[in-house]
């Protein structure tokens, strides 16, 4: 009796904090009276009074001699999943990528965005790991410079030259992450609000990023050769965009290459709109060849350039960059002393140094792209048996969108899939419109599992009958 006694009062403590989270209730409003809320929950009094002085012992709520409850003079914590509108968790950025990053070992993760372990040169790390642990004792304990490790600035330096990016280390900042830079420009772009121009789709943690910046985001359409012209004009007209947010080679989810006639009218639109535009440039190093670059082209004037080393090297060693014009860079380096105290961590950093000269480096990355080609060819003939077809097929990297079978929704059949320990990621996940719930990005790497398909085709087949 003791136990369900204590069941309600957590029901009805979780019901007012509901309330808070969606601001139903604020500062200074009235709780319900207490028979009033008794009646309602199918409670006693005594347990909404018990309830009500718990959230009192918290701060949430404070008494008022012979007023009642009321909301504290505190602002409740932001829910962002209460931000914009309420979306299935199967089809919610968020969920997505819980899902990944919280599933065991046993569960499969087409539907997640890097590379099994055994395919990352994990040798070269642990080589990287031993020089390290001879570094003098500063790197192992002390905080790094603002603007972090020189030597691993000046060698992405040397690597902007060579596709023609003039940019010397002291324009290039170190991050926690390339999603730590992604927050950094939004902190110092936007205020609440402001609206903000990506891809549709685009990359999911995009989406769920500007949510929390609490952001505007509008969608403009993706084509095979970059973003429609003639859309991102009319929506840059109309909404004037403070910032623009892509990734420019091999797209996330599409795998698609804007072409330099696209780039460079992009260029001139974001001039003429005084529009920002970050440049996500994380899969790079899976190209075969360069393609063009916006920050090349603008030569970092209204470009900034993001990027990190998790999909080539190492997710778990975290260490992201930004290049930008050097007055932005001066107040990036203090906001991220702000939110961070110092620049990325010069264990990181030293590690992904060390890894990057290691000669052992360059090889890797030539024989990632040629299993990977192998890996979308044989993957993509796989799924069109199951009449799971690819937008187009890349020219890098992992990732295939593809359109699935007709009267098949991607969100029942990643639902249904969830349910045999198989993570995927449904269309709508990267879709500011909501336009592509009969698309999924599938990861051609993490789906060498006999496994995978098996549950995929019947995942489908519950889809379909669903629809």
């Amino acid at each position: 009796m003791r136990e369900a006694a204590g069941t309600r009062t957590a029901t009805v403590m979780e019901a007012i904090r509901t309330r808070l989270a969606s601001r139903a209730l604020s500062a200074g409003d009235r709780l319900p009276s207490i028979r009033g809320f008794a009646g309602a929950m199918g409670v006693s009094p005594s347990t909404v009074v018990e309830a009500y002085d718990r959230l009192a012992a918290e701060g949430l709520i404070r008494a008022r001699q012979g007023s009642g409850f009321y909301v504290a003079n505190l602002a409740p914590p932001l829910a962002l999943a209460e931000v914009g509108p309420r979306l299935d968790r199967e089809i919610d950025p968020f969920w997505v990528s819980r899902q990944s990053l919280d599933a065991d070992a046993e569960t499969a993760k087409p539907g997640c965005g890097w590379l099994p372990a055994d395919w990352m040169p994990n040798a070269a790390l642990r080589r990287a790991m031993r020089r390290l642990a001879r570094a003098d004792d500063k790197v192992l304990s002390d905080y790094g410079a603002t603007r972090g490790l020189t030597a691993l600035r000046r060698l992405l330096a040397r690597q902007f030259a060579g596709e023609g990016l003039d940019v010397g280390p002291d324009r290039i900042l170190l991050t926690g992450s390339g999603t730590q830079a992604i927050d950094l420009v939004c902190r110092f772009l936007l205020r609440p609000g402001d609206t903000v121009m990506v891809d549709d789709p685009c990359y999911f943690n995009f989406r769920a990023l500007l949510r929390a910046h609490q952001a505007s985001v509008v969608g403009v359409p993706w084509t095979p050769g970059g973003p429609d012209i003639a859309s991102f004009a009319e929506l840059a007209a109309a909404h004037r965009p403070r910032l623009y947010i892509t990734n420019s080679a091999l797209h996330n989810p599409t795998g698609a290459t804007p072409s330099a006639q696209v780039a460079h009218r992009v260029l001139n639109l974001a001039a003429e709109h005084d529009m920002a535009i970050v440049e996500d440039d994380i899969f790079a190093d899976f190209e075969p060849e360069p393609s063009p670059r916006l920050a090349a082209l603008d030569g970092l004037s209204r470009v900034i350039r993001i990027g990190s080393f998790s999909k080539t090297l190492s997710a778990s060693v975290r260490c992201g960059y930004i290049a930008a014009r050097g007055d932005w860079i001066e107040a990036l380096i203090d906001l991220q002393v702000a939110t961070s105290f110092g620049g990325a961590s010069p264990v990181a950093a030293g590690l992904v140094h060390s890894a990057l000269s290691d000669g052992s480096y360059r090889k890797h990355l030539e024989a990632l792209r040629r299993r990977l080609a192998r890996a979308r060819r044989d993957m993509a003939g796989r799924l069109e048996a199951l009449g799971v077809s690819p937008w187009l097929m890349p020219r890098g990297g992992f990732y295939l969108w593809c359109g699935l079978p007709e009267g098949c929704d991607a969100a029942a059949a990643a639902r249904s899939a969830l349910a045999d320990d198989v993570v995927l990621a449904p269309g709508d996940v990267f879709s500011v419109s909501q336009t592509a719930s009969g698309f999924m990005r599938f990861n051609v790497a993490q789906m060498g599992d006999p496994h995978v398909f098996t549950v995929l085709e019947r995942s489908l087949r519950a889809a379909k009958a669903c629809g």
